[in-house]
């Protein structure tokens, strides 16, 4: 049976590593076929064509074919081109940049779609090479709430995850991952307005759902933001399985220097 070739699909690579002197393994994102593996022979010679493509947080067209094996297989890499469109990010914007790479790793099953995450992948990705002052977090925050939801593991955020209770405005809740969305407790270190999770709920439901939440998190108080901030990142801790995403402590220990 010969082998299934895909060609020109649009992807970007998560991670890379050495597979022989010569040769790498990439795991890609790509939008018709989700999570991907493949190996790039000779990747690793000056003379490569694959080279100076195979970058991180770079849009890339990749042609490949798919081994005898089927989905869930390393299948080979044929050809690499850049799309281009912004440079690389560069400082704490590259660490967030590798951050939400390794939220997808863990995240996303092999040979998986989802369509509408690489297109959100991508427009974060945009605004992380921008450089703009002001717009990593907010970008991150919205990139967050998108991708738990795409994955199934974000509430609806206008009531009350158990009880289906409408949320009142003034009244404090938080985000957890056994129950959902609930009242807030003296045991809960922080907590969100009712009025800002609908405000959430709101941006999220909107046919530009990323622009909306950034700008929305862009324009909360900082303590508002950092409210936020450790709900989903305990949320996604727990749906990854680790207490510190690798990402995220390489940043802390950067910051600490």
């Amino acid at each position: 049976m010969p082998a299934r070739r895909f060609s020109n699909e649009p992807a970007f690579v998560l991670h890379r590593y050495d597979w022989s002197e010569s040769s790498l393994i990439l795991e890609v994102f790509t939008r018709h076929h989700g999570r991907t593996a493949l190996v790039a022979k000779g990747a690793k010679k000056p003379s490569s064509n694959f080279r100076p493509v195979l970058l991180p947080l770079q849009p890339l067209h990749l042609t490949w074919t798919q081994s005898d094996a089927g989905t869930g297989e390393i299948h080979t890499l044929k050809g690499a081109e850049w799309v281009g469109g912004h440079i690389m990010p560069t400082g704490e914007a590259l660490l967030s940049g590798y951050y939400i790479n390794e939220l997808l790793l863990r995240l996303l099953a092999r040979d998986d779609p989802h369509p509408g995450l690489f297109d959100l992948n991508r427009q974060v990705v945009q605004v992380l090479a921008s450089g703009h002052e002001g717009t990593i977090a907010p970008a991150l925050r919205a990139f967050e709430l998108l991708l738990l939801r795409d994955v199934g593991f974000l509430p609806e955020l206008n009531a009350q995850t158990l009880t289906l209770s409408p949320l009142q405005p003034e009244a404090l809740y938080v985000l957890v991952a056994e129950g959902g969305l609930r009242t807030h407790n003296a045991q809960d270190r922080t907590g969100l307005a009712g009025s800002v999770w609908l405000q959430l709920h709101d941006s999220l439901s909107t046919d530009a759902p990323f622009t909306a939440t950034l700008r929305l998190c862009a324009e909360m108080p900082p303590e508002q933001r950092n409210a936020l901030q450790g709900q989903l990142r305990a949320l996604l801790h727990y749906h990854c399985g680790v207490k510190t995403l690798r990402t995220r402590q390489m940043l802390v220990d950067i910051q600490s220097l």
